[in-house]
């Protein structure tokens, strides 16, 4: 079932050394309050800090009680309180427990940790509340948690909204930070390819930092890095995901690594929390598969194991004991993973065999082909007429996305704002301001806009660097790019999902990921190319880096600014199966359709 690496594949790097080193530095600064002391935990902090410092390893350092951050009145009985929080002003303005403790008379030693960095606008507000001078401030440089062997998150979900719908630059330092610390360690870089505007100001950032910090001869375990914005690529997280692990965070919600399954997978009244990672042998099998295949291998997997059971039959006592004491242990706990597997993969047929999900990916495939278009606006008004949630809508933001007629977007917006409510014109300035709503005009394509273009790559007095691949994006025909690019196999063609022939495999091969394909022209031509046509276009667009000359590697950092989904990192790990690449993804966060449409809407939607 799973398909096995090139055997001249390179060796993944070890990243045990990052949260030694988040771990290490979090105890630095907590005993830098002596004694007994109470902490508050931001909730988006909780699971990341158990994957770097749980429970009892913060208790041997004098951390008496834990708290979760619920902007509640503070209830503790500690002389010294902790908080550990998120550089955010509605976080720090809960932090006026301080004036109340000392209008009660009670005098205690606060200090909080920021993380992954402090900003001077917290310190401004801790200044208008007047305790400024009551607490002391310091900073957890968390950048980089390990979630597998080949992921990295910075679990930072509003890097997205902050960044390409509010224009605030202040998590660039923040990417730049996260790069300087993983090129510290595993660097030198061979090359660096940008694609977009912020990945251009993270590259600068890093490239400052650099220059600032002790330069060291090491050998270099990584060569080429990535960096992609996420609107250089919409369509991606827009549509449904259909491999095994895209589904499980589509239904069951991973975070940071971890799944929980309801008693509908686990058949108890019990939910369970699973590390998903490649040391569950069943779910490193199945987790980059097209839905389709996996309930075949699920079924092979569990004969597989009772031949393995039934090898106890006709055993003699020092075999038993051998098969005891070697192998029993190893397989009740793959039989207790691929029971919970078979439990999520029965619960998700359920839901994604309904008439519904495969009218919606139809919809969504004829999207991206650009056929039976007056059926996908059937489709969507249907759905909206019904109100079903607008966080399930995608259709109609990849129908914006890849053009429609002023007459098609007029009727679809008055339709959408009587169902759920004119509180969403908030929602369809975002979606402009994203660049995610383009009225396609009559007669405009892909040349036409080549020559407009074409002008402003002419122009050297311009200077800045545009919002990159977003510019194309919003101006030209998404249909007419992706078959410059072949990123829509032909539809005539029988597509075998048990032997994928290309990376359009994760979207039942309709849709090659435009993120994961540049990478891969990239690499097969060592560097940007002519595009038939478009060469204008990707020259604005694309911004390439190269120094440090060394060896040629084919360990390859792709970094994801605004987040990645699970699809194209099982595309990219396809790519590298079949070129002989090893990828590590380092992500912002990783999103789905759900969770980018849900960044989009205004906050009081």
């Amino acid at each position: 079932m799973a398909h096995s690496a090139r055997r001249d594949s390179p060796e993944l790097p070890d990243f045990s050394v990052l949260k030694r080193l988040a771990r290490d530095q979090l105890i630095y600064l907590l005993e830098q309050l002596p004694g007994k002391k109470d902490l508050f935990i931001e909730a988006d902090l909780m699971s990341p800090l158990d994957r770097i410092a749980n429970v009892s390893t913060l208790k041997q350092h004098e951390v008496d009680k834990l708290y979760k951050v619920e902007y509640k009145p503070v209830v503790s009985t500690s002389d010294q309180l902790c908080f550990l929080i998120r550089p955010r002003i509605q976080t720090v303005k809960w932090v006026y427990v301080v004036n109340a403790d000392k209008a009660a008379g009670k005098f205690k030693r606060y200090k909080i940790i920021f993380t992954p960095q402090k900003f001077y606008a917290c310190e401004t507000v801790l200044e208008e509340q007047g305790i400024f001078g009551d607490v002391s401030t310091d900073e957890w440089a968390f950048y980089l948690l390990p979630l597998d062997e080949d992921i990295i998150n910075l679990e930072l979900p509003e890097f997205f909204r902050d960044n390409f719908l509010e224009g605030d630059q202040r998590w660039v330092r923040t990417g730049g930070s996260a790069l300087h610390l993983f090129h510290s360690i595993y660097g030198p870089f061979s090359k660096v390819y940008g694609i977009g505007r912020c990945s251009k100001m993270v590259y600068e950032s890093w490239r400052e930092q650099v220059k600032e910090g002790e330069q060291k001869a090491r050998q270099a375990e990584v060569g080429t890095v990535f960096l992609i914005d996420r609107d250089v690529d919409f369509v991606t997280p827009l549509c449904s995901q259909v491999v095994y692990e895209g589904l499980v965070d589509d239904i069951f919600r991973i975070k940071c690594g971890c799944v929980e399954f309801g008693p509908d997978v686990t058949s108890s009244d019990k939910s369970i929390k699973v590390m998903l990672n490649s040391q569950d042998k069943v779910f490193n099998e199945i987790r980059n598969e097209h839905f389709s295949n996996v309930f075949g291998f699920l079924s092979q997997k569990a004969r597989n194991l009772q031949t393995a059971y039934d090898k106890r039959r006709g055993m003699d006592i020092k075999q038993m004991k051998t098969f005891v004491s070697e192998e029993l242990k190893g397989l009740k706990q793959e039989h207790r993973l691929l029971s919970l597997h078979i439990g999520a993969s029965e619960s998700m047929m359920k839901k994604k065999t309904k008439q519904d999900f495969q009218e919606l990916l139809k919809t969504e495939h004829s999207l991206l082909e650009g056929f039976e278009i007056r059926e996908c606006i059937s489709f969507i008004e249907e759905h909206i007429n019904r109100q079903v949630s607008y966080l399930k809508l995608c259709p109609l933001s990849l129908y914006f996305f890849t053009g429609l007629l002023p007459k098609d977007y007029r009727s679809l917006k008055a339709q959408y704002l009587q169902s759920y409510g004119v509180d969403h014109l908030l929602t369809f300035a975002n979606l402009k301001q994203l660049g995610l709503l383009v009225e396609q005009q009559p007669g405009e394509t892909l040349t036409v806009m080549e020559s407009k273009m074409g002008k402003l790559v002419n122009d050297k007095t311009a200077g800045k660097l545009t919002d990159a691949f977003s510019s194309l994006a919003k101006k030209s025909n998404f249909r007419a790019l992706s078959r410059r690019l072949s990123l829509v196999p032909k539809s005539d063609e029988e597509y075998d999902l048990r032997v994928p022939r290309d990376m359009a495999y994760i979207f039942s091969g309709a849709y090659i990921p435009l993120s994961c394909k540049l990478i891969e022209q990239v690499l097969e031509r060592d560097g940007w190319t002519v595009y038939n046509g478009i060469n204008h276009l990707f020259q604005l667009a694309i911004l390439t880096m190269s120094f440090i000359a060394s060896d040629a590697q084919r360990i390859i950092l792709v970094m994801f600014l605004g987040g990645c989904t699970f699809s194209e990192i099982s595309a990219l790990r396809f790519l590298g199966r079949e070129r002989g690449y090893k990828f590590i993804v380092l992500t912002t966060a990783i999103t789905n359709s759900a969770r980018l449409i849900e960044a989009m809407l205004d906050n009081h939607v």
